[in-house]
């Protein structure tokens, strides 16, 4: 009843239509979907004035079942994905880059809701992995420049990812899918959907998986719940609701620099439960060596580590990823005058998470030379967004708004492990009765954005014309603080970033765009990144001059879209002003208040290409290929010594940003069989600033094959064969798990899941 009371508040803060927004407008949304046909898998933006392209859902069922939708659109241009796990839904290694710029640059909406920047720090908002399971997605959005107008995003610098749900008319009847493979991992999911087409409907299903991790000790399961109901008022008003519960835990693996994988393999992983005595003896010589800082516990273990260990950070104890998220939405959609639509939609995000880590660096009051460290996450989101729109002649005019009041609390708590011969705390479960709070800071957030958005049609000429602004202000203030972290209130306003698109029908199925796009990102508000990532002393000295991030994007592009043939071929350049440089002081586990600073501009030029091919006899083919080469324009002064250092970054390449991607594929379908084999190829990237340090290129291929029988059922049953890695390679997958240095070799590397295969059997009744 808490969330539904909160719901209508928020939502009865709009009942006027003065100040709005909301997804996409219908128009819009119909236009995409139309153009491409209704039963194309890939559609690359036919009629739009922007680079965007969209997947449906049909792209996510022919994946092994539970895969991300983030993986699912590695396949487009220009997106950089990396996961260490064959589903891409493992956390602490999930990156999503696009056009060089990082996953907390990109923004993310689901059916309108902000998902917030989808970090793993988790401070506004959460991971599209656990607002919804991959079997309620309909449509996936990706707009490569610096997105749609209408997000609800302050952060979306170089891209924006909309999702949205499926209606619940189509899904009326019962789904079911049993998987299970590699690793010991099954997965079920069922949902139920009532009520008739044009009527009153809903659906609720719910998903559970288990699996073990691919290497080394430990668990990875996720727990989920979404429902989503539609209620026909008359006069096609219309009133939906959505409601999602996950509880995700998932055991991590040991983050690895080159030296280490050198030296300990692909393979090598934390110590995990099975091997406790161990992760103790190592933390004693480290103590007794001098290398953790803590007191010595055990002399008698020596100064030497086991082969082949050679220091503390090679394996910890266990580490894990501990999340619960509700997210519920309550909206109206009101036609009226013709040719006029109101939206309103409150939505309602709690999360409560802890990410564990088992430290040698901090010993538990028991005589055990290690503790078990948290930083805890307590997020309340509430808001709304709210948008009216109309046409006028040649004109559809679509006016927009979106407030939210974000409450997050960030703490660093340590526990006391139990004995030197029982761990007594399982870090697959939620920690309480800390041994002390290192740091727990409050902040409280409150954003304000518009937007105002012309669609001009002018017959064979559209032009889009429109701008956003907002402001975000955020309170931070210390509930325990023994670090000396920040503390303070900062705000960001840019009231006027200009969007402008064109696009024009050559004839024959071709179509030429432009674009031009100003966006500006709003500071992060956490205890781990972000300006309050610093000391009090180092927030002080940059609260009045720091600047926040901003880029221009330019784009221009040809279409060309038949019954058979649909491909796109764009170019684009960027410029991104007042680079926000973060330089942790430590290794991740240790936590230091970071360093952080401007430190100029970069700039990205490149070529984006996509093809979808028909062919016949029920195959067809897809490849896509992008160049992107960015490279940082400044070089970067240091300036927290007593002698400022000059590092030369001017034109190297940014970070985690390949040359070059590559993805195509070949599918067959028929009534009966289906199947496809994909190759995915991303050139070496770079992961220091100087860029001595880079892990090499890759090609993979995933294969999927499955047969279909029809017993006269809403569908058919299925059993799908999903391998992923197909040839199993070892290769690098994840970088920058624990940032970006400025030369040599870092522990912020993970290793990528080898062959995995995987076996569904689905039906709809």
């Amino acid at each position: 009843m808490r969330i539904v009371a909160v719901l209508l508040a928020s939502t009865s803060l709009f009942v006027s239509p003065a100040f709005a927004a909301d997804e996409p407008a219908p128009a819009a949304d119909t236009a995409l979907a139309a153009d491409g046909g209704e039963a194309e898998i890939v559609v690359l933006g036919q009629g739009q004035t922007r680079q965007v392209q969209e997947l449906s859902t049909a792209e996510l069922t022919i994946l092994a079942s539970g895969t991300s939708p983030l993986k699912a659109i590695e396949k487009l241009p220009s997106v950089n994905f990396q996961s260490a796990d064959a589903f891409g839904n493992y956390e602490w290694s999930t990156r999503i880059t696009i056009r060089g710029f990082n996953q907390n640059q990109l923004g993310f909406n689901l059916d309108g809701i902000p998902l917030g920047d989808m970090s793993y720090g988790n401070s506004n908002g959460l991971h599209i992995s656990r607002a919804i399971s991959p079997e309620n997605i309909g449509v996936t959005r990706v707009s490569q420049g610096s997105g749609s107008i209408t997000a609800q995003s302050t952060n979306n610098l170089g891209g924006t990812l909309e999702f949205f749900s499926v209606d619940p008319k189509d899904v009326l009847g019962a789904d079911f899918s049993a998987s299970y493979g590699s690793a010991n991992t099954w997965r079920g999911f069922a949902r139920v959907g009532l009520g008739t087409a044009d009527g009153a409907r809903a659906f609720a299903s719910v998903q559970y998986q288990d699996g073990d991790k691919w290497k080394g000790d430990g668990k990875q399961r996720t727990l989920m719940v979404n429902a989503k109901g539609i209620v026909p008022l008359g006069n096609d008003v219309e009133l939906d609701g959505t409601i999602s519960y996950s509880d995700r835990a998932e055991q991590d693996y040991q983050d690895l620099s080159l030296a280490q994988l050198n030296r300990l393999g692909y393979d090598w992983d934390n110590f995990g439960p099975s091997n406790y005595a161990l992760a103790i003896k190592v933390a004693d010589i480290a103590a007794n060596r001098g290398d953790s800082g803590t007191t010595p516990l055990n002399p008698a273990a020596g100064t030497t580590y086991p082969a082949p260990i050679t220091t503390a950070d090679d394996a910890y104890y266990d580490a894990s990823g501990l999340r619960k998220d509700t997210l519920a939405s309550l909206g109206l959609t009101v036609p009226f005058a013709d040719t006029a639509v109101f939206k309103v939609k409150g939505y309602y995000h709690e999360n409560d998470g802890q990410g564990t880590w088992g430290s040698p660096y901090v010993n538990s009051p028991s005589g055990v030379p290690m503790a078990l460290r948290t930083t805890e996450y307590d997020i309340k989101r509430k808001g709304v967004f709210a948008s009216i729109s109309n046409t006028y002649g040649a004109n559809n005019l679509t006016v927009g708004g979106w407030y939210e009041k974000n409450d997050f609390i960030q703490s660093r708590k340590f526990y006391g492990y139990e004995s030197r011969t029982n761990p007594g705390r399982d870090h697959l479960k939620f920690q309480s009765n800390p041994i002390f709070t290192q740091w727990s800071i409050a902040f409280e957030t409150d954003t304000i954005q518009y937007y105002v958005n012309d669609d001009i049609n002018l017959g064979d000429l559209k032009v889009n014309l429109g701008w956003k602004g907002f402001s975000v202000d955020t309170n931070a203030f210390a509930l325990v603080n023994t670090s000396g972290l920040a503390t303070g209130d900062i705000k960001v306003e840019d009231w006027f970033q200009p969007h402008v698109g064109l696009n024009y029908k050559l004839g024959g199925g071709v179509e030429a765009f432009a674009g031009f796009t100003q966006v500006t990102r709003a500071f992060q508000a956490s205890a781990t990144s972000g300006p309050f990532s610093t000391s009090q002393a180092g927030f002080n000295k940059i609260k009045g001059t720091l600047k926040p991030e901003s880029s221009d994007t330019y784009e221009a592009g040809l279409r060309y879209s038949t019954g058979i043939i649909n491909a796109s071929l764009a170019g684009y350049y960027v410029k991104f002003r007042d680079r926000l440089l973060v330089l942790p002081t430590s290794v991740g586990i240790v936590g230091s208040a970071n360093v952080l600073q401007n430190v100029g501009s970069v700039r990205a030029l490149g070529l984006e290409a996509a093809l979808d091919v028909k062919l016949p006899g029920g195959f067809g083919a897809f490849a896509s290929y992008s160049y992107n080469d960015t490279t940082y324009r400044d070089d970067v002064t240091i300036t927290t010594g007593a002698v400022p250092t000059v590092l030369p970054t001017a034109g190297k390449s940014v970070v985690d940003t390949p040359k070059h991607l590559l993805h195509g594929e070949l599918s067959y379908d028929s009534d009966t069989a289906f199947g496809r084999i994909g190759v995915n190829y991303m050139s070496k990237r770079y992961f220091t600033y100087l860029n001595d340090m880079s892990v090499p290129g890759r090609a993979l291929v995933d294969a999927t094959v499955g047969y279909r029988l029809d017993i006269g059922q809403r569908q058919p049953v299925e059993l799908q064969l999903n391998a992923v890695n197909l040839f199993d390679k070892r290769y690098v997958a994840t970088i920058g798990s624990n940032g970006f240095g400025f030369s040599g070799d870092n522990q912020t590397l993970l290793a990528a899941a080898p062959r995995q295969v995987f076996v569904t059997l689905k039906a709809g009744f």
